[in-house]
């Protein structure tokens, strides 16, 4: 699980079925002060985050458990959408 920023959006006209209604996102993750880390990689959003909002992604098989379909190809779910995050001093 870790933190990332949508950064867009994916326009598919052909999905598998089992992702039919599903919203595509680029998300990029972000480290503790908000600043990019690594690739910006796709997401299936299933709790209806937008453009420039913070995220919880979980990766693996896990990603694809909060959509209706057991078992959808998804590598990566956002599972959140985060208000305020911040470190903490001293750690």
């Amino acid at each position: 699980m870790y933190t990332a920023k949508v950064i867009g959006h994916v326009v598919a006209t052909q999905k598998d079925p089992s992702l039919v209604g599903a919203k595509l996102l680029v998300v990029t993750q972000v480290d503790a002060a908000g600043r990019p880390v690594g690739k910006p990689h796709v997401a299936v959003d299933t709790v209806g985050a937008g453009a420039g909002e913070y995220v919880t992604v979980v990766r693996g098989r896990e990603a694809g458990m909060p959509l209706p379909v057991p078992m959808a190809p998804v590598d990566a779910g956002i599972v959140g959408i985060i208000d305020t995050f911040g470190r903490v001093e001293g750690r």
